[in-house]
């Protein structure tokens, strides 16, 4: 169930949205300050907030800018004013939305749908970067980073890059490498899978002074999770 967290100081409107949302089949967290809503939001307890800018302790917009230091969970902007500065501000530091007082349910509802489809579809994307440490490769741009630095590879080399990353913790032999590296059908040096490892050590290991693929003796290679 989709958990959203409210994050307002008036009771009323708090309330009345509470309602309407668990009506909507929602499950509803609120915190009536935003000090308390920041601290909701680090634990991670919700899959999108609706913030009120106008908070006692700290304000939305401030709340916003901390969490987007570290979360990219959906945020829709409430206020009472109609300022474009206030929307613009909003907007800049990250929200994803924005909707004014007095405002009808029915729009709130769609905007709160249309975000959480929004991260349904990053979340998609995210699923095509494999990740270790401060490694990343891209499947879909077929593009290998270390940091922000973006490395060189050939077909084979990234296929095998790949191959290990998919499959993290697991201690993959060469035989298997060679299948999946090289095609059931390769005929050639049994060496192969040693060679490209070693290119990958030097594009990789050498120029950033990390340990990515591990050798276990007599058996194959591993990534391991940092």
């Amino acid at each position: 169930m989709v958990k959203i967290l409210i994050v307002e100081d008036e009771e009323k409107i708090a309330r009345f949205l509470e309602l309407e949302l668990i009506h909507e089949g929602y499950k509803v967290i609120k915190a009536n300050n935003g000090r308390v809503g920041l601290e909701l939001i680090e634990q991670g307890d919700a899959d999108l907030v609706v913030l009120d800018v106008m908070l006692p302790e700290i304000n939305g917009l401030e709340v916003l800018r901390r969490v987007r230091k570290n979360s990219d969970i959906p945020i829709i902007m409430l206020t009472a004013r109609d300022a474009v500065m206030d929307k613009v501000s909003g907007l800049d530091a990250g929200a994803d939305d924005y909707i004014t007082k007095p405002f009808a349910i029915e729009e709130l509802l769609a905007r709160i749908r249309t975000a959480l489809k929004k991260r349904v579809v990053t979340a998609k994307k995210d699923e095509d970067v494999l990740r270790c440490g401060l490694l990343s490769l891209d499947k879909m741009r077929h593009k290998v980073t270390y940091k922000e630095s973006e490395i060189e590879l050939t077909n084979r080399e990234f296929t095998l890059l790949q191959i290990l990353m998919e499959n993290k913790n697991i201690v993959l032999t060469r035989d298997v490498l060679i299948e999946k590296v090289c095609g059931y059908d390769y005929i050639g040096e049994t060496n192969v899978i040693d060679v490209y490892v070693r290119y990958l050590r030097t594009k990789i290991d050498d120029v950033f002074k990390v340990k990515i693929i591990s050798t276990v003796r007599g058996v194959g290679y591993v990534i391991k999770d940092e």
